[in-house]
This record gives C-alpha cells, sequence and structure tokens, in this order.
C-alpha cells in the first residue's frame, strides 16, 4: 500500500521470527509451525522462480484447503508473483476460459488442458538441496487476482490495485482481529472472502485452523477443541451448523467466540436471529461489499435488531441506490446499487475478462436493494437473477428467505422458469434435514404466511444434497437451465 510497509513475505518472515515454535496452521491432523511455514515457503517460492515465476508474473493456484494452498500462496507473494486461485472443481470449458485471460507462468495442482503452461501436481515438494533461507524482498504489484462471473455470465478476473505490500491495522481493527485469535475457515481458500481472510490471518500472526471440507459436526467440534475466537463465514455455512447444534447444544462450547462475521450471501432472518439469540448480539456481524471492495457496509447484531434485515451502514467508499433512469432513490424505493471509493481514493480493482456497469464514476455489481431513513441498507437480490411474473418483480432470495425460516430447511434455491401464462413462475429446489417429513404442501402452506401469492413456486422439488458450495455460492444460470431443459423433456413426452 506504501513503500514503508513490509510485504507479505517479509511480514511472515517478522511473524516467524517472534513465534517461531507455535503452532501456524492446523487443517485436518496436519500442523505447521510459523518456523516451518517460513522455510517451506521461501524453499517453494525459490522453485517456483527456477520454473520461470518472475516479478509481476501469474501463477495460477488450483488447491483444496491445505497449508499446501497456504504455502503455495506465500511462495508466489514471495516470488514476487501473483497468486490466482482457482476452484478445484471448476468445469474444463470454465477453466480454459479463465486461463486465455492473462498469460501464466505456472499452473500450481492442476495440469493446463492445452498443454501450454507449466504445471506442478498436488503434493509436490522442492528438492531438499533447495535453499529454505530468507529471499530478496520483492512486491507482487497486484496482491490477488480473483476469479468472477461463471454464475451468471462469462468468467472474468478481479485484479486487486493494491500490491502486497498490505497493512493489516487498519482492516483488523475495523474487523476486530487480534493477534491473540485463533481463525475457522471452512469455506474454500479459492473463493475472496476466505482468501483474505487466510491472509490477514498470516499477517497479524494468528493461528489459522482450516477445514479441507466442510462438515457441520466437525466445524462445532474444531470451535470447542481450539477455542476459536473467530470466524468469517457465510449463512449456509451458518444454517448447516444451526440445525445440528440445535440436536445437543450441551455438546459444544462456543464461549470462546468474540465475532462472528457473516458475509457473501444473504442470511435467512431467522438464522441471523437464532444465533444472535446463542452467541450475543455483539459477537454476530455483517459485511457486505464485492470482491472488487468499492465500498463496505457494516452492522453488529445490535443494529441489526434494530434495522432486522439490514446490511450495515457505509463504513468504507460511497453507496447511492439509483433507478433504471439514473436518477437517485428516495428512502425504501428498491434500486440498483452504485459504489465508488470515498473521494480521493482510486479504483480498488481491475477487471480482466469483463468491463463494470457504470453511471458518471458510480459503478454496479448487480445488485438491487434500498436505503432505510437511517441510512441503513438493505438488500433485494441480484438484477440477474430477479424475474417477473406477471409483469409484477419476484426477488429469489425474498421467497430462500421466508423457505430458510422452516426449521427443517437446509438450503433451497429459487429460480424463474418459463410459463406459458405469466411469463415466468418462481421454481424452488429444497434441501431438508435427514429424516424430516415435511412435504411440498407444508412447505407451500408455510411460505404463504409469509409472502405473497404470485411468489409461491409453482414447483417444489426435493434434493438430496447442499444447493449452494461452502463459500455459500450457488450456480443459479446454470441450475435455472437443467430445470428448463427437464422441462422440456418432460413436455415433450
Amino acid at each position: 500500500m506504501t513503500a514503508s510497509v513490509p510485504t507479505i513475505g517479509a511480514q511472515l518472515r517478522a511473524v516467524a521470527e517472534r513465534q517461531h515454535d507455535a503452532v501456524a496452521i492446523t487443517c485436518g491432523e496436519q500442523t505447521i509451525t510459523w518456523g516451518d511455514l517460513e522455510r517451506s515457503s521461501n524453499r517453494l517460492a525459490r522453485e517456483y522462480q527456477r520454473r520461470g515465476v518472475e516479478a509481476g508474473s501469474y501463477v495460477s493456484i488450483a488447491l483444496p484447503n491445505s497449508i499446501e494452498m497456504v504455502v503455495a500462496m506465500l511462495a508466489t507473494w514471495k516470488a514476487g508473483a501473483v497468486p490466482q486461485p482457482l476452484s478445484t472443481r471448476l468445469p474444463e470449458s470454465e477453466f480454459q476460459e479463465l486461463l486465455r485471460l492473462v498469460p501464466r507462468a505456472l499452473l500450481v495442482g492442476r495440469e493446463d488442458p492445452e498443454g501450454k503452461v507449466p504445471a506442478l501436481p498436488p503434493g509436490f515438494v522442492p528438492d531438499a538441496g533447495v535453499s529454505d533461507g530468507p529471499l530478496p524482498e520483492l512486491v507482487s504489484p497486484v496482491w490477488k487476482a480473483m476469479p468472477s462471473g461463471g454464475s451468471t455470465g462469462r468468467p472474468k478476473l478481479i485484479e486487486a490495485t493494491v500490491d502486497s505490500r498490505l497493512d493489516p491495522d487498519a482492516l483488523g481493527d475495523l474487523l476486530g482481529m487480534t493477534t491473540c485469535d485463533s481463525q475457522l475457515l471452512a469455506s474454500p481458500l479459492t473463493h475472496n472472502t476466505p482468501f483474505a481472510a487466510a491472509t490477514m490471518a498470516i499477517l497479524l500472526g494468528q493461528h489459522l485452523v482450516l477445514m479441507p471440507r466442510f462438515d457441520a459436526r466437525e466445524y462445532l467440534r474444531l470451535i470447542d477443541r481450539h477455542h476459536v475466537q473467530y470466524l468469517s463465514t457465510v449463512p449456509t455455512i451458518m444454517q448447516r451448523c444451526l440445525a445440528v447444534y440445535r440436536e445437543d447444544p450441551d455438546a459444544y462450547d462456543l464461549s470462546s467466540i468474540r465475532r462472528m462475521w457473516h458475509m457473501a450471501a444473504p442470511c435467512p432472518d431467522a438464522v441471523k436471529r437464532a444465533w444472535i439469540d446463542i452467541l450475543g448480539p455483539d459477537v454476530v456481524c455483517e459485511l457486505y461489499g464485492g470482491t472488487e471492495l468499492q465500498a463496505m457496509t457494516l452492522l453488529d447484531g445490535n443494529e441489526w435488531l434494530a434495522h432486522p434485515g439490514s446490511v450495515g451502514r457505509v463504513r468504507i467508499g460511497q453507496i447511492r441506490i439509483l433507478d433504471e433512469n439514473g436518477a437517485e432513490c428516495p428512502s425504501g424505493q428498491v434500486g440498483e446499487i452504485y459504489m465508488r471509493p470515498a473521494e480521493g481514493d482510486g479504483p480498488s480493482y481491475r477487471y480482466i475478462g469483463s468491463v463494470a456497469s457504470a453511471r458518471d464514476g458510480w459503478e454496479t455489481i448487480g445488485d438491487l436493494g434500498w436505503f432505510d431513513d437511517d441510512g441503513y441498507l438493505y438488500l433485494s437480490d441480484r438484477r440477474v437473477d430477479m424475474f417477473q411474473v406477471g409483469g409484477r418483480n419476484v426477488y429469489p432470495a425474498e421467497v430462500e428467505n421466508a423457505l430458510g425460516e422452516h426449521p427443517d430447511v437446509l438450503s433451497c434455491l429459487v429460480v424463474g422458469v418459463p410459463d406459458d401464462d405469466l411469463g415466468q413462475v418462481p421454481y424452488a429446489l429444497v434441501q431438508v434435514s435427514e429424516g424430516s417429513a415435511v412435504d411440498a404442501d407444508q412447505l407451500r402452506a408455510h411460505l404463504s404466511e409469509r409472502i405473497a401469492g404470485y411468489k409461491l413456486p409453482r414447483v417444489l422439488e426435493f434434493r438430496d444434497v447442499p444447493l449452494r458450495d461452502d463459500a455459500g455460492k450457488a450456480r443459479r444460470s446454470a441450475v435455472r437451465a437443467e430445470i428448463v431443459a427437464k422441462m422440456r423433456v418432460h413436455g415433450a413426452n
């Protein structure tokens, strides 16, 4: 951020000198100390350089949550390169599209389908003869480049405009992170929020507890076992854990938690209220902002109880709500959310493979929402997800939140599908708790008490697997295409 701030690599070295033998990362049954983390990342950075990685190079990392993933991130920064995490579950076509956006010096964890980019396999370990001593301090010109857009359009990259000289103190103070915290992360590090949270944990010298894959019982057990103080999580995880916790509240000690931040997707009111009751309103906090980070809203549980459904007031940057003609919406009126950095600040990101939708310097990531009279922001949905039933707007998030209030519903997803009479109608996919006897008629009765009749799903299809990933994301356009194709087949028969 400034020349006076050390790079991520230099900050790791300082933490390792201070906390050499303390555990830095726990993942499953594996642990690594700060000293070993420093040495391992030094050795791997030299291996990357030997294979052609230079300052400013792109290194794409397709690894699951693991100590190996964090070491690869650190090695990339130490080589002065740009880490670009990629989900291990990306379809081949989307993976290839992302690879074509910028030249890459190295792929880690996955082969290049076209055989053009050098690659290292999962589990790669440099030769023992490679030095593990400190490297010259190199600045990565971009500290992260995150993939986006696969669920709503063509894949793109979102490059941060900040280099690898990150100062953790300002954001740490804002989010209540301390150097003494133990932090648990269950969402894939290939998503923006956990990637950033893991980076902050390293810079602050926290004990980072990673889950290789999410499991609700194990998540709660890890909080108890490691006396976790800090959580960066998503509503999907909150909802799945709530069902398990309610089965036996005395089985898990959650009293160590100082802060639970949730983000990345709307949280059903009933789920949020339940966690506020369990942990207290000072603990449960919410953050809203895109990967682009032009602006950010925050609120704690006390504010949410006074403004239920809100995602907070603007704390970083600026936000406006504009109608279809670009006029500012009054309080209470839904419009498109536009953002820009604070006056005097430069751009916070750069798109590769796409451009932002903008009005006079104000940019949108496609979310719809409104402000109340006190300046609290409320989300309606994403513009691309909204659909019309007989000319009336339906926001999937509203229907999903109402479904989520049923105690047996673990996850759900609502899309609009074609209808000859009304244009589109709601179609819901629902995952319920194991052993639940709830049926479609009971869920419709539950919904009819909460939303207007035209918003009721015409079909409620039950699924046995979660409908969102561990980062709370759903590939809504792909799900809709699958449903529409199935409807056409059935209609033809």
